[in-house]
């Protein structure tokens, strides 16, 4: 049973790997955000004609010029973004591998557990049934948090579309992103903890 429970640290290491990954893409995505936010902002009173006035009115195309370079830049963000969160959902892809090959640890491996021995603790170190659960759990935290992060882009390009400024929707959009509301900081931290309660000093 201790060989089992060193396999499922090796898998919690793996996961915090992933883990550092999401958390770099998450930085990336927001920035790709913030800059798409601005360019729609900026699209809005670019497509207003009561800011080209005077000599600015005067100016063959002008309008349509700029307007369509910004375009141009908001799609090429947009693109990014779809790459971003193509490796976000990479992520969420090889966690759900780490759940699965732990299911098999338990189910298919030369020593069939018994309930009762996957929930025993010898001393500091997790129990079997405590490391999969913990691992179901931050597979579902981020999957779930992959979803919102998805429907959030999703949105992005419908507020083009309106006419009134959409500022408040993109400001409330992003603290969304940021607050990562699906993953509990606390919470993660808490798994670790245990998991790794025999390596803290």
């Amino acid at each position: 049973m201790e060989m089992m429970v060193k396999k499922y640290l090796q898998k919690y290491k793996k996961v915090r790997e992933e883990m550092d990954k999401w958390d770099q893409l998450q930085s990336r995505l927001l920035v790709q955000f913030r800059n798409a936010s601005a360019i729609i902002e900026r699209l809005q009173v670019l497509e207003d004609n009561k800011y080209y006035c005077g000599s600015l009115r005067s100016i063959n195309g002008l309008k349509e010029t700029l307007y369509g370079k910004q375009r141009i830049s908001l799609e090429t963000i947009l693109r990014s973004m779809d790459e971003t969160m193509g490796e976000f959902h990479s992520i969420v892809v090889s966690l759900n591998k780490i759940v699965r090959d732990s299911k098999e640890l338990v189910k298919g491996g030369s020593v069939k557990l018994s309930n009762n021995l996957r929930q025993t603790q010898i001393g500091i170190t997790p129990s079997i049934a405590y490391c999969l659960e913990g691992l179901e759990v931050l597979h579902e935290m981020h999957h779930s948090d992959y979803l919102l992060k998805l429907s959030a882009i999703s949105v992005i390009p419908s507020l083009m579309l309106k006419k009134a400024s959409c500022a408040g929707d993109l400001a409330g959009l992003r603290q969304l992103l940021v607050d990562q509301p699906n993953i509990p900081k606390g919470e993660v931290q808490q798994i670790f903890d245990i998991i790794f309660a025999d390596q803290i000093e």
